[in-house]
C-alpha cells in the first residue's frame, strides 16, 4: 500500500476521449438523466438481450416436469400443482428478488457476480488483487458511501478483513458463480435449440432422425458466426422476442378461454401443498423441471450495464411476466382437459399449439431460441473477460466486434470450446430431460451465489440491519435451496455435467490466480532498492542509448528484478526509462481522465518515470501503437504540470509524486495535417504542450503492404515555457523519434525445494501447463515483435 494524500489544488485534464467508442458507452447512461422515450426504447431493446433465455422457457418446463417423476392423472392435481409452483416461483424469484431488490445492488450501473464481489471488496479490505493502492480509492467510480456502519456491519467487516480464509472463500464463491455461468453457456444453447426443433415430432414422420442433426446444424452455425459480432443483426433480436412473447401469450389466452377458463384457480398456494401431499418424493424431484421456468432470470442483473434499472423493470413487469404467466396457464388449461397422452414426451409446449399454427410457431420458436442462446453466449464471453481482468483466468484473445456498441466481444478459444461441449451435450443426451436437469443445477447455483453475496451487500454496502440480510437469505435462500436439492438429486440423470464443467473451470481459474499471486509476491520480495539505483548516478552506471524503454512490471513501487537482471548482462539502456504497470482495479470502469498515474523516479536528470495505467474489469484495452503515443503524451503533460505545480493528485511515496493525467483525445493524438500545418495550428492551442504531426510510412508485411501512421512530437515556440521543461520535453520527443522498446519478463515459475507435493503439482505442472498453452504477455498486451525484448527469469515460489 502507498500513502495517499488529497491534493490542495487540482488540474485534471478536462478533455474527453472515448477509448473505442464502446468505452464511453460503459458509463454514458450513468452520467445523464434519461428521458421516458429513452427508457421505453431501452426497455424494448432489452427484450432481445436480457429476456431471450427467460422467454423461451415454456418450451421445456412442462415437458421436463412430467418426464418420469410424476404422471398426469384425471384429477388434474399434478398439473394444477405444477402451475401453482411455476406462478409463485416466477413471482418470488424474478419479480420480488431481482426486480425489486437485486437490481438496486449495481456497481456504477453494472451488474452480475463480479459486480457484487467488487462492491464488497471496496467496502471491506477483502480483495486478493495484487498491487492495490490507496490512490485507487480516489477514482470517481470507487463510490464508497460515508454512512456509518451498523454494529452488526462493523463486526462482520472486522471478521472478514482480519481472516484471510474468508478472503479466499469469498473469491471461491464468486468463481463458483462464474463457472456455473460458463456451464450455462454450454447447456442453454443445447436445450433451447433442441426444444425448439423438437416441435418437428408432431409435424413430421421419422422425426427422431431429424431433430438431433438439425439442432446440431443450427448450433454450429450459431457459434461459427460469433466472430462477426451481433451488432449487424442485433436490431432483429427485440422484434423476434417480442413476436414470440405475443405469440405464446395469445396461444395461452386462447387455450384458457377455449379449454379451461377456471384454470386461474390453480394459482392458489393450496395447490402446491396438495401437489406435494399427493406426489411426495416424486413431486419433490419434479421441482428440478419446474425450476427451468426461471432460467435466464440472472440475466436481468448480469446485463444491467447495457440498460438502465427502470427499463429492465418496465420490460419485465409490463410484458415478459404477464406473457409467461399466460403461456403457462394456457398449457395447463390444455393439459387439464387432455389425458390421453401415450408418452411423457408429448406433454409439452407444441401439443397445446393449434395444429394449423404449428409450423409458423415452430419457425418463431427456433428464431427465439437462437436469440436466447446468443444472449447467453455473449454473457459467457463478458464474464470471462471480467475474470481475465481480475487475474482469475488464463490470458485469451479478446476481440471487440464493434467500435460503437459497448460489450460486443468475441473470444475465439472459448467460442470453440463452448461449441464442442454444446454439441457433445446435444448428441450425448438427445432429450430435454437430461439437458434440463443439467441446466437447472447450473442456474440455481448462480442464484444461490447471488443470494449469499447480496446478504453481505445489504449489511456492508447498504448499511442495513443484519435482520434484513437474514430475512433475505431465509426467504429466497430457502426457496433456492429446495430447488437446488431437487436438482442435485438427479446427479446421475444429467446434473453431473455442470458440476464437472464447474470443477474443471474452477481448477483452471484458481490455479491461474494462485500462480499469479505467487509471482507478484516474488517480485515484491525481490524488487531492487531505489536508493541503490539512484546511487549509481544519472547514467545508472550503464550506457544510455537513444530511445524510450518501457519496462512492464506488476509493481507500483520499486524497481523490478528483471531490470537489474537485464542491465547486469547487457550494461546499456535507453535514455528515457518508463516503468509501466498495467493494473486492474475493483471497479467496472475507469474514466479516461483518471486512466494514467504518472510520477518521477529520482532527480530530473535521471529521466526515470513511472506510469500506472488503471483499468476496470469491464474496460477495453487499447492497442499497442495508440497506447505508446498516449503514454508519451501523458508523460509530457506530467512534465509541464509538475513545473506549474498544478498536479491534481499527489502520491507521497518513495517514488515521488504521482499525478493523474487524462487520456488525450484522438484529435489531439492523430491528424491528417502536414508538419507545417500542424505547427501553425498547435501554436494557437495553449492547452497542449506537445504538438503532434503525422507522417505516413509504409511498412512491408509480406505479402501485403501495411500502412501505419507514425506520430512525431514537436514543441511549441512559447516564450513562457521554462527552459528546463523545454529541454526535458525535447529530450522526450527525440527519444520517441529514436524508437520505443517494450521490455517484459518471460517468467518460469518453479516451486521451492522442500515444497509440499500439492504445491509442486499446482505450480510445476498445472500452472506451467496453463502458462505454456495460453497467450503470452506480449500477445495479450498487443506488443509488436519488432519492438519487444523479453527477459527470462526463474521464479522460485
Amino acid at each position: 500500500m502507498e500513502n495517499w494524500h488529497r491534493p490542495l489544488c487540482t488540474n485534471k485534464i478536462d478533455w474527453y476521449y472515448p477509448q473505442m467508442d464502446l468505452e464511453a458507452g460503459a458509463y454514458a447512461h450513468v452520467a445523464q438523466k434519461e428521458s421516458w422515450k429513452t427508457i421505453l426504447t431501452l426497455a424494448y431493446q432489452s427484450l432481445g438481450v436480457v429476456y431471450g433465455d427467460l422467454s423461451i422457457s415454456p418450451l421445456y418446463v412442462y415437458r421436463n416436469t412430467f418426464a418420469g417423476d410424476i404422471e398426469h392423472s384425471d384429477t388434474n392435481e399434478e398439473i394444477y400443482g405444477v402451475l401453482s409452483f411455476v406462478f409463485w416461483t416466477l413471482t418470488l424469484i424474478p419479480l420480488f428478488k431481482y426486480v425489486f431488490i437485486v437490481l438496486k445492488a449495481d456497481d456504477n450501473g453494472e451488474g452480475g457476480t463480479f459486480a457484487l464481489y467488487s462492491l464488497l471488496c471496496r467496502h471491506a479490505k477483502i480483495s486478493l488483487l495484487p498491487n492495490c493502492q490507496m490512490a485507487d480509492e480516489e477514482l470517481s467510480t470507487y463510490n464508497i458511501d460515508d454512512f456509518p456502519q451498523t454494529k452488526a456491519g462493523s463486526r462482520v467487516k472486522t471478521v472478514l478483513e482480519k481472516c484471510r480464509f474468508f478472503h479466499t472463500m469469498l473469491l471461491i464463491v464468486a468463481l463458483i458463480g462464474t463457472c456455473m455461468v460458463i456451464g450455462d453457456g454450454v447447456l442453454t444453447p443445447a436445450i433451447s435449440v433442441f426444444s425448439a426443433v423438437s416441435g418437428l415430432e408432431l409435424s413430421m414422420s421419422h422425426h427422431e432422425y431429424a431433430v438431433v442433426p438439425i439442432a446440431c446444424l443450427i448450433l454450429v452455425g450459431l457459434f461459427a458466426l460469433q466472430h462477426y459480432g451481433t451488432h449487424r443483426v442485433g436490431f432483429m433480436f427485440a422484434p423476434i422476442v417480442l413476436t414470440w412473447l405475443l405469440c405464446i401469450s395469445a396461444i395461452g389466452l386462447y387455450n384458457i378461454i377455449f379449454w379451461n377458463p377456471h384454470v386461474y384457480r390453480a394459482l392458489s398456494p393450496y395447490y402446491m401443498y396438495n401437489f406435494l401431499k399427493k406426489t411426495q418424493r416424486g413431486g419433490w424431484m419434479s421441482l428440478g423441471g419446474i425450476l427451468l421456468c426461471i432460467t435466464g432470470s440472472e440475466a436481468m442483473f448480469a446485463d444491467l450495464g447495457h440498460y438502465s434499472q427502470l427499463s429492465i423493470k418496465i420490460a419485465f413487469t409490463s410484458l415478459v411476466y404477464p406473457a409467461l404467466i399466460l403461456a403457462y396457464m394456457g398449457q395447463a388449461a390444455y393439459i387439464s382437459t387432455h389425458h390421453d397422452f401415450t408418452g411423457a414426451y408429448q406433454i409439452g409446449f407444441y401439443v397445446s399449439v393449434p395444429e394449423h399454427l404449428r409450423w409458423p410457431v415452430l419457425a418463431i420458436a427456433i428464431l427465439a431460441s437462437v436469440v436466447g442462446s446468443q444472449a447467453v453466449i455473449t454473457g459467457t464471453f463478458s464474464i470471462i473477460k471480467q475474470s481475465l481482468a481480475l487475474g482469475c483466468f488464463p490470458r485469451v484473445k479478446v476481440v471487440h466486434t464493434s467500435d460503437k456498441i459497448y460489450g460486443q466481444i468475441y473470444i475465439p478459444e472459448i467460442n470453440w470450446i463452448l461449441m464442442s461441449l454444446c454439441l457433445a451435450v446435444t448428441i450425448g443426451f438427445r432429450d430435454t430431460k437430461h439437458m434440463g436437469n443439467a441446466s437447472g443445477l447450473a442456474v440455481i447455483t448462480v442464484m444461490l451465489v447471488t443470494t449469499c453475496l447480496m446478504s453481505l451487500v445489504i449489511i456492508l454496502c447498504w448499511h442495513k440491519n443484519a435482520l434484513l440480510a437474514f430475512l433475505f437469505i431465509l426467504c429466497f435462500g430457502s426457496i433456492e435451496a429446495l430447488y437446488f436439492s431437487a436438482s442435485l438429486i438427479k446427479f446421475r440423470e444429467g446434473a453431473w455435467v455442470p458440476l464437472v464443467l464447474a470443477f474443471i473451470f474452477m481448477f483452471v481459474m484458481y490455479v491461474w490466480h494462485y500462480g499469479t499471486i505467487k509471482k507478484y509476491e516474488f517480485d515484491l520480495q525481490n524488487k531492487v532498492s531505489l536508493k541503490w539505483l539512484l546511487g549509481l548516478g544519472p547514467s545508472l552506471g550503464i550506457v544510455r542509448v537513444p530511445g524510450i524503454g518501457l519496462i512492464h512490471t506488476e509493481l507500483v513501487t520499486g524497481v523490478p528484478a528483471i531490470f537489474t537482471h537485464f542491465v547486469t548482462n547487457l550494461p546499456a539502456f535507453h535514455q528515457v526509462l518508463v516503468f509501466v504497470c498495467i493494473k486492474s482495479v475493483p471497479v467496472p470502469y475507469v474514466r479516461p481522465e483518471e486512466r494514467y498515474l504518472i510520477g518521477r523516479i529520482g532527480p530530473k536528470e535521471y529521466r526515470l518515470y513511472r506510469c500506472i495505467v488503471r483499468y476496470g474489469y469491464r474496460d477495453a484495452h487499447i492497442d499497442d501503437h495508440e497506447f505508446e503515443n498516449q503514454l508519451v503524451f501523458s508523460i509530457g503533460e506530467f512534465i509541464r504540470s509538475e513545473r506549474q505545480n498544478l498536479s491534481p493528485n499527489v502520491d507521497s511515496s518513495q517514488d515521488g509524486r504521482m499525478t493523474v493525467i487524462g487520456t488525450p483525445r484522438r484529435e489531439d493524438m492523430i491528424s491528417d495535417e502536414t508538419d507545417e500545418c500542424m505547427q501553425s495550428a498547435s501554436a494557437s492551442n495553449p492547452r497542449s504542450p506537445i504538438i503532434q504531426s503525422i507522417h505516413d510510412i509504409i511498412e512491408v508485411n509480406s505479402p501485403k503492404l501495411v500502412r501505419r501512421k507514425k506520430v512525431r512530437f514537436l514543441l511549441p515556440n512559447s516564450p513562457e515555457m521554462d527552459r528546463t521543461v523545454r529541454d526535458e520535453l525535447q529530450e522526450l520527443s527525440d527519444a520517441k523519434e529514436a524508437g520505443t522498446a517494450f521490455i517484459i519478463g518471460h517468467s518460469y515459475v518453479k516451486a521451492k525445494r522442500g515444497s509440499s507435493f500439492l504445491r509442486k503439482f499446482v505450480i510445476n505442472v498445472a500452472y506451467e501447463f496453463l502458462r505454456k498453452n495460453c497467450r503470452g504477455p506480449s500477445a495479450a498486451l498487443n506488443i509488436p515483435h519488432i519492438s519487444l525484448l523479453e527477459v527470462g527469469m526463474v521464479y522460485q515460489v
